[in-house]
């Protein structure tokens, strides 16, 4: 008697993979979610350069400086959002298939589950970082309590990323032996 053993791609999917498989795509609602969100956040940008510019004359240079600063975080967290859906929708859902399109972003060549972690993380520092820099600029009606829970936030913040790094290194390295 010969007994094969069936090779693991020539068996069947049973039922039950085929239905956790597919229930990737329950993620889509969110990444749309996510580009209304954008929309959002593209209106907020265009009302406050518009607010500023109407009031150019009227605004001091402190005004100007926490103001420049609004619209560089916007644009931040626009870039976050951007990152997670298609960062997410690309290594979670399915593939984008945009090879070889003149716009498609570097990073997306070689985007998976770590590389978009790292990516989060760097982007949450920046944005973390334009918090404490308004902060700073506007010490003088902040509290002094307010301003030391940012800065420890914001030593969180650096902390989880050094740690992530530092995981995603064991990792490699550990992968890299086998």
């Amino acid at each position: 008697m010969h007994d094969q053993q069936a090779k693991p791609d020539s068996m069947p999917t049973p039922l039950l993979g085929k239905v956790i498989f597919a229930s990737r795509w329950l993620q889509l609602p969110i990444y749309l979610g996510l580009i209304i969100v954008q929309g959002v956040y593209a209106y907020k940008f265009l009302a406050a350069l518009f607010s500023m510019m109407s009031n150019l004359t009227t605004l001091s240079e402190t005004q100007i400086m926490l103001g420049v600063l609004g619209l560089i975080d916007v644009v931040m967290i626009a870039n976050l959002l951007l990152m997670v859906t298609v960062g997410g929708y690309e290594t979670f859902v399915s593939r984008l298939r945009i090879d070889r399109h003149p716009d498609q972003p570097e990073w997306l060549d070689h985007v998976n589950a770590t590389v978009l972690k790292v990516k989060l993380s760097m982007a949450i520092i920046s944005i973390s970082s334009i918090h404490l820099l308004q902060t700073f600029i506007n010490a003088a009606q902040m509290s002094e309590a307010t301003m030391k829970w940012q800065v420890i936030i914001h030593l969180a913040f650096l902390v989880s990323a050094a740690a992530l790094a530092y995981t995603d290194k064991l990792l490699h390295s550990v992968s890299s032996q086998h």
